[in-house]
């Protein structure tokens, strides 16, 4: 259950950060109500799954899993650079995670 609760954090993480470039510096309102929600839920996730997985493999893969969803967000929704280097990094960071899932 910790780490089904972990991944949905780390997913939470994404729709936080989207929402804080949305929000234009707390400058409209639904962006920055959605922000507070998912930081608030994203973090009580992550300290729920940190009572059973390690902190540094809990937290690695919540900003893993977080940094991994924002960057494709980046590129699908707001047309950042989607080239092969930057997918390829992307791709070691998804190696990471999975790792550190593997050896827990």
């Amino acid at each position: 259950m910790s780490w089904l609760v972990l991944v949905l954090s780390g997913f939470l993480e994404t729709v936080w950060a989207a929402a804080l470039g949305a929000s234009k510096g707390f400058s409209k309102l639904v962006p920055s109500i959605t922000f507070g929600v998912a930081l608030v839920l994203s973090m009580c996730g992550l300290a729920y799954a940190l009572r059973e997985i390690p902190l540094g493999t809990g937290y690695a893969v919540w900003v893993g899993i977080g940094a991994i969803g924002t960057a494709i967000y980046g590129m699908v929704a707001l047309g950042d650079p989607a080239g092969v280097a930057r997918i390829s990094c992307l791709v070691l960071i998804v190696a990471g995670v999975v790792g550190l899932k593997l050896l827990h």
